[in-house]
């Protein structure tokens, strides 16, 4: 990856990205130094222009940013880093330095989360516990909260509808999970099928 540090008194800015939920996270500076301790250790490193040194995002707070991905601008002159943020990104406990608390893209850290607590054989996890009773057992599961979503649907209880939808989705991400299927992929059909013409 060729880039151009020759500009800007040799640091060029650096967008930091949730690789899940893709959150603008925040953005830092770094120079070839920090670039090079960022690809070699996968923690993304940023030159602080007040300290006037290296300095690694979460090294006294202890929340990293794992580093997923890295890609350059066209003018090679900027990065985005794509990155797994442990633990919150601001100083001031916020998730994001921009000030956004946001719900989008959830569906894809919560099937982070499903996945770890099966992975892990977490014994106290429900979702283990479904998991380990076998693929019946899940459909069921998936079907049994289906029901429940269409009979909410027949009333006019906005707060039920939607924790019935919510434990749908849980449940779906679940059986996902058994069939070793991505949420991403199911995205990409409902893409592919946008770009169909109409019927």
């Amino acid at each position: 990856m060729k880039i151009n540090f020759n500009t800007a008194d040799g640091l060029v800015p650096v967008i930091i990205q949730n690789h899940l939920t893709q959150q603008v996270l925040m953005l830092g500076y770094m120079n070839q130094d920090a670039f090079d301790k960022t690809e070699k250790e996968g923690k993304v490193t940023f030159f602080s222009r007040s300290k006037n040194r290296l300095w690694t995002k979460g090294e006294t707070s202890g929340n990293f940013l794992l580093v997923k991905e890295i890609q350059l601008d066209c003018d090679m002159d900027a990065l985005l880093i794509k990155a797994e943020p442990i633990g919150p990104t601001c100083h001031t406990g916020s998730t994001s330095c921009f000030n956004e608390e946001t719900s989008k893209g959830y569906l894809y850290s919560l099937e982070q989360t499903i996945s770890q607590r099966i992975d892990s054989d977490d014994e106290k996890s429900y979702t283990n516990q479904l998991f380990k009773q076998g693929i019946n057992k899940v459909i069921q599961k998936v079907g049994e909260e289906a029901i429940e979503l269409v009979i909410e649907a027949k009333d006019d209880n906005e707060e039920l509808f939607k924790n019935e939808a919510a434990d749908l989705l849980y449940h779906f991400l679940i059986l996902l999970k058994y069939k070793n299927i991505k949420l991403e992929k199911v995205e990409q059909i409902l893409a592919s099928r946008s770009n169909k013409p109409s019927r």
